[in-house]
C-alpha cells in the first residue's frame, strides 16, 4: 500500500512538472510563476532518490498524502490552463495568477517537515523556493484588492520629491494647472529646451493641494528615456499597481491590458505624467490615450509635438528670479551674498541667460568659492570662454538635445549653422533656407529646407514667429519668419563646431571686439584655412582695417556689422567658391557700406542679401553677376543708387536672377524700368515700401514671372496695364495697398492666375468685369467689405474659393506709420 501511495504521488508530482515545462515552453504568459513551480518540483523530484527524507513526507496520514495527489491533479489542470487564459481579462488574469501561486505554495507546505528538518543542508536553489512562502500573503492581498480599485504597491511611478528650492515657477504653476483642468484635449504638453525647469514645473504641479484632491493616489509618474518601448512604460504601471508577473509580448497587447484595468478604475480620475518625452517616442502618447473620462495625460518634453494641440512652453526665469535662484545655489545658507558685490552676482546672473541648470549649476560652482574666484570667472566668460566650457553637466543637458540629431545628419548640421548669427538678434528664416539650399543641394523651391527649420523648431532648439499675421500660411510667405535662439542653445552650437584646430573647421564663428583680431589670425595670415561657412561679426568701433584671410573653400560668408561705417573686406575678391553672402547691420541706424566693388570678383554668388544696410551708388557691380540667384534688400536705405546703378547698363544685367526681394525699404519710390529686362526672373517681392508710388510700364516684359507680391506699399497708386502679359503669373499679393483705387482691365487676361491676395484695399471700390475670365482663379484672400466686390464673379468662377479674414483697421493704420 505504501508503495502504491508512493507511486502514485511520484507520478503526480512528474505529471505536474510535465505540464509545467510544457507550458513555460507553449507561453510567456505567467512565466515568472512557472518557473517558480518549476524549480520547487525539480527540488522535490529528487526526494523519492533518498528514501531517508521520502520516508519522512509518507510518514503522513494516508489519507493526507491521497488527498494532496488529488490536489496535484487539479493543480496540474491550472498550469494546463495557462495558454487558454485571455490575456486582457484582468480579473481572470489575477485569479489564475493565485491558483498558480497557492499551488507553490500548498506544495512548500506538504513538504515543509522536511525542508525544515534539512534546512542546513538545503541547497541554494531550494532557499530560493522559501521566499516564495511569503509571496502567497502578498498574492492574497493582491486578490483581495481585485473588487476594489487598484491601489499602489510601489514606488515605481510614484511622484519624485520636490527640489529644495523652486524658484519663479508660481505663475507657470497656476497657468499650467488651468490649462490641464479647464481644456478639452486630453494630452496636455509642457515643452521647452533642456535644463528650462520643465520637470521642477510638473513635480510642482502634483504636489499641488487642488490636483492632489482631484487625482488622489491616482498619479502615475513615468520618465519616458530615448531607448523605452510602450511595452517597457506599461510594464512599469502594471508593477506600480503590484501586477508584477506581467509580461507583454507586443504593443497591442500592453495597452489592451492597460485599457482594461484603467476602465475597472473609470470612477476614479487619472493623471498619467510623460517626463521627457523624445520626438521618436510620440507614438507612445498616443498608444496611451483612451476614452476614459476623468483621465488626462500630461507630458514633458523638449520638442514640440503638433499633434497635440494643448501645449505650454516654458519660458525662462526673470533676471529677478535667476538672481534668487543662483544666489541660494552659491550662498546655500541664506542666499545673502555679502561678501561678493552685487554687480559682480547680476553680471554672472546675466551670462545664465535665465536658464534655471545653468544658474543651479553656476551657483554651486561658486558655492564658497573666494571673491577672486568670482571674478576669474566671470572675466573667464565675458572674454568669450562659454560657460559650456566650464560646466560639463550643462553641456551634457543641451547636448543631448543635439545628439539626437545624428541620424537626422542634415538637421545637425543646419542647427549648428545657426551659430553664424549675433546673440540675442532675430535670424530671417530667409537667410537660413539660402544657406542650406546651397549647401546641401536641397530643393530650390524651399520644401525641404523649410521642413529642416520645422524639424529644429519642433525640437525647441529654435523659436519661430512670423512678422506678420497669416505669415507662412501660402506659398511666397513660408520665408516671413523669424528665428529666434536661445543664447545658450547657440554657444553650443558654436561649441561643437569648435573641436577642431582653425585651419580645419568646417564653420568658424569670428568676433571682433575694438580691432582686435584672433591672435590665430594674425599667426596664420598667410597660411589658407579650409572653413566653408565663415561668419565675422564686428562691434560699433570696428573702422573696417583688415587683416588679410586666405580662405578659398568659404561657400557661404555672413558678414554681421554694428558700426555707423562699415567697407567689405578685400579679401572677399579670392573666394570664387562662395555661394551666399548676407550682410546684415545691427547698429541703431543703417551701416553705411562701402567697397562693394569687391563684390564683382564673386562670380560664382548664387544669393545675395543686404539687411539694414545704407548702399551708395557704388551697388553697380552686384548687377554684373551673371550667376545670380537670387537678391535681398531688406531695410535698406537706397537713396538713389538704385535708380542711377542700371542706367545706361547692357540690358543683361543680371540674366540668370529668378528672385528679386526688396522689403521695408522705406525711402524707395519707385523701379528702374531695366529691371523689367531680367527674363528669368519668376519672384517679385516688393512688400512695406510705403514711399513705393508708381511700377515701371514695362512689367509686362517679365516673361516668366509667378508671383508677384506688392503687400503694405501704401502709396502705391496703379497696378500697370502691361500685367496682363505675364502668362505664367500665378500668384499675386495687393493686400494692404491702400492707394489702388483700380485694377486695370487687362488683369482679366491672366490665364494662369490661381491665388490673389487682397485684403485691406480699401481704395477699389468695383473689380473690373474681366475678372470673369480668371477661370484658373482658386482662392481669394480679402476682408469682408472686398469679398461683396466678388458676388457677381462667382457663379462664372466655378474652382473660386473666397477667403474672408478679419480685418483689423488699426493693424492696417500702424503699417502706415511704421
Amino acid at each position: 500500500m505504501v508503495v502504491m501511495i508512493e507511486t502514485a504521488l511520484e507520478l503526480a508530482i512528474r505529471e505536474l512538472l510535465k505540464a509545467v515545462v510544457g507550458q513555460s515552453m507553449q507561453t510567456a504568459r505567467f512565466k515568472t510563476l512557472l518557473k517558480r513551480l518549476k524549480k520547487t518540483l525539480n527540488c522535490i523530484e529528487s526526494m523519492f532518490y533518498d528514501s531517508r527524507r521520502l520516508n519522512k513526507v509518507l510518514d503522513r496520514p494516508e489519507k493526507e498524502i491521497m488527498m494532496f495527489v488529488y490536489h496535484l491533479e487539479t493543480g496540474k489542470e491550472h498550469v494546463l490552463k495557462c495558454s487558454k487564459i485571455n490575456f486582457w481579462n484582468v480579473y481572470q488574469k489575477f485569479l489564475h495568477s493565485n491558483k498558480l501561486v497557492r499551488l507553490n505554495n500548498e506544495l512548500l507546505r506538504f513538504f515543509q517537515v522536511e525542508l525544515q528538518t534539512d534546512m542546513m543542508m538545503m541547497s541554494t536553489s531550494m532557499r530560493g523556493l522559501i521566499g516564495i512562502y511569503d509571496l502567497s500573503e502578498k498574492m492574497d492581498r493582491l486578490l483581495s484588492a481585485v473588487t476594489s480599485p487598484a491601489r499602489p504597491s510601489s514606488k515605481l511611478c510614484s511622484v519624485p520629491g520636490l527640489p529644495y528650492l523652486i524658484v519663479g515657477f508660481d505663475q507657470h504653476l497656476e497657468q499650467v494647472k488651468r490649462m490641464l483642468l479647464d481644456d478639452d484635449d486630453q494630452v496636455m504638453v509642457v515643452s521647452g529646451p533642456g535644463g528650462c525647469g520643465k520637470t521642477t514645473l510638473v513635480k510642482l504641479l502634483c504636489h499641488d493641494n487642488k490636483i492632489k484632491d482631484i487625482f488622489g493616489a491616482n498619479i502615475f509618474y513615468i520618465t519616458v528615456s530615448r531607448t523605452s518601448s510602450l511595452k517597457t512604460v506599461v510594464q512599469k504601471l502594471f508593477e506600480h499597481l503590484g501586477e508584477n508577473h506581467y509580461e507583454f509580448q507586443t504593443n497591442e497587447e500592453a495597452t489592451n491590458q492597460l485599457q482594461s484595468l484603467m476602465k475597472r478604475m473609470e470612477s476614479q480620475n487619472m493623471l498619467l505624467i510623460l517626463d521627457d518625452v523624445w520626438s521618436e517616442s510620440e507614438y507612445i502618447i498616443q498608444e496611451l490615450k483612451f476614452h476614459i473620462s476623468g483621465y488626462k495625460i500630461l507630458v514633458t518634453s523638449r520638442f514640440l509635438f503638433p499633434r497635440f494641440n494643448s501645449t505650454y512652453e516654458l519660458s525662462l526665469l526673470s533676471e529677478e528670479d535667476s538672481k534668487t535662484l543662483l544666489c541660494y545655489s552659491a550662498f546655500p545658507n541664506d542666499g545673502i551674498h555679502v561678501n561678493v558685490p552685487d554687480d559682480l552676482v547680476n553680471k554672472i546672473v546675466k551670462l545664465c541667460k535665465g536658464l534655471p541648470l545653468a544658474l543651479t549649476v553656476v551657483g554651486a560652482s561658486l558655492c564658497g568659492q573666494s571673491l577672486l574666484k568670482w571674478k576669474t570667472t566671470l572675466k573667464k566668460w565675458s572674454d568669450g570662454q562659454s560657460i559650456l566650457q566650464s560646466n560639463s553637466s550643462i553641456l551634457h543637458s543641451l547636448k543631448s538635445s543635439i545628439d539626437s540629431l545624428d541620424e537626422l545628419s542634415i538637421v545637425k548640421e543646419c542647427f549648428l549653422d545657426l551659430g553664424s548669427f549675433p546673440e540675442d538678434e532675430r535670424i530671417a528664416a530667409t537667410i537660413l533656407l539660402d544657406m542650406w539650399v546651397e549647401l546641401y543641394n536641397l530643393d530650390d523651391e524651399g520644401m525641404y529646407t523649410t521642413e529642416n527649420l520645422v524639424e529644429i523648431s519642433l525640437r525647441n532648439l529654435i523659436k519661430l514667429a512670423p512678422i506678420r499675421k497669416e505669415a507662412g500660411e501660402l506659398e511666397g510667405y513660408c520665408n516671413e519668419l523669424y528665428v529666434k535662439q536661445h543664447n545658450l542653445l547657440r554657444d553650443l552650437a558654436i561649441h561643437l563646431s569648435s573641436q577642431e584646430p582653425v585651419a580645419e573647421r568646417k564653420r568658424l564663428f569670428i568676433e571682433i571686439h575694438e580691432n582686435r583680431f584672433p591672435i590665430w589670425w594674425k599667426e596664420q595670415i598667410t597660411h589658407p584655412i579650409s572653413t566653408q561657412i565663415l561668419s565675422i561679426s564686428t562691434d560699433d568701433t570696428f573702422d573696417s582695417t583688415w587683416n588679410d584671410l586666405q580662405a578659398p573653400k568659404v561657400e557661404v560668408l555672413t558678414l554681421n556689422i554694428q558700426s555707423k561705417k562699415y567697407a567689405l573686406p578685400q579679401f572677399i575678391e579670392k573666394m570664387d567658391q562662395m555661394k551666399v553672402l548676407s550682410v546684415t547691420g545691427y547698429g541703431v541706424y543703417p551701416s553705411h557700406l562701402q567697397n562693394l566693388s569687391s563684390i564683382r570678383y564673386l562670380s560664382n554668388v548664387k544669393r545675395i542679401r543686404f539687411e539694414h544696410v545704407s548702399l551708395s551708388s557704388s551697388i553697380r557691380p552686384i548687377f554684373e553677376l551673371h550667376n545670380l540667384k537670387k537678391l535681398a534688400f531688406v531695410m535698406c536705405e537706397f537713396g538713389d543708387a538704385l535708380m542711377s546703378c542700371t542706367t545706361g547698363s547692357s540690358p543683361y544685367i543680371l540674366p540668370n536672377l529668378t528672385e528679386l526681394v526688396i522689403d521695408r525699404c522705406y525711402d524707395l519710390k519707385g523701379l528702374p524700368s531695366e529691371l523689367c529686362n531680367l527674363g528669368q526672373l519668376v519672384k517679385l517681392s516688393i512688400t512695406n515700401c510705403h514711399e513705393l508710388e508708381t511700377l515701371p510700364k514695362e512689367l509686362g516684359s517679365l516673361s516668366n514671372l509667378e508671383s508677384l507680391m506688392l503687400h503694405c506699399c501704401t502709396k502705391l497708386q496703379e497696378i500697370p496695364e502691361s500685367i496682363g502679359s505675364l502668362s505664367k503669373l500665378s500668384f499675386i499679393d495687393i493686400s494692404d495697398c491702400l492707394s489702388v483705387s483700380i485694377l486695370p482691365e487687362e488683369i482679366g487676361e491672366l490665364s494662369g492666375l490661381k491665388v490673389l491676395r487682397m485684403s485691406g484695399c480699401r481704395g477699389l471700390q468695383e473689380l473690373p468685369m474681366s475678372m470673369s475670365k480668371l477661370w484658373q482663379l482658386e482662392d481669394v484672400i480679402c476682408d469682408e467689405e472686398t469679398s461683396y466686390l466678388w458676388m457677381n464673379f462667382e457663379s462664372d468662377l466655378y474652382n473660386l474659393k473666397i477667403n474672408v479674414i478679419e480685418d483689423d483697421r488699426f493693424e492696417s493704420f500702424m503699417k502706415i506709420i511704421q
